[in-house]
């Protein structure tokens, strides 16, 4: 009587210990394709956020190069030489950066600042609808620095062949 306890126990344990290992499988095939989902929302998120800013940064990088005077606001006392200057660097390059996903979290900074401006100072007595566009890329680039640049990006070609 004791053999077929015995038995029926192990028998039980280890239909719970398949059912766990079925879990687990399970487990693992979702956890890969959320990790798929998050590369692929990333870069999605890069190329717009980098790609619809170049469309501000190029036109400001041009009346940088033309030499003329410079005809551009100066929101926080900087001059507008300097705005300008800085505003290109941001719009410009960092958005570069975001696009290619090379120091994502760093290039985040400058345009979350830049855009924090926009909103709050350049357009503070604004309707919300002049300033939607700045809080939304604001919202953008906040989501970047805390995901970071993802697996299809410089950095993680960087960081893998520094791995191998």
């Amino acid at each position: 009587m004791n053999v077929i306890k015995s038995n029926l126990e192990n028998r039980f344990f280890l239909e719970i210990l398949i059912k766990l290992g079925e879990n687990t499988r399970t487990m693992t095939i979702t956890n890969s394709v959320s990790d798929q989902n998050y590369s692929w929302a990333t870069l999605l998120l890069r190329l717009v956020a980098g790609g619809f800013m170049l469309t501000h940064g190029i036109p400001k990088l041009q009346m940088l190069l033309e030499g003329d005077a410079v005809n551009f606001a100066d929101p926080i006392g900087l001059g507008p030489t300097f705005s300008l200057i800085l505003t290109v660097f941001a719009e410009f390059l960092c958005a570069l950066c975001i696009l290619f996903g090379f120091k994502t979290k760093l290039a985040t900074i400058p345009l979350i600042i830049t855009m924090l401006v926009a909103s709050f100072v350049v357009h503070l007595n604004d309707p919300f609808g002049k300033k939607e566009f700045a809080l939304l890329y604001l919202a953008m680039y906040a989501a970047l620095f805390l995901l970071g640049s993802g697996k299809y990006s410089v950095d993680a070609f960087l960081q893998n062949r520094k791995q191998a």
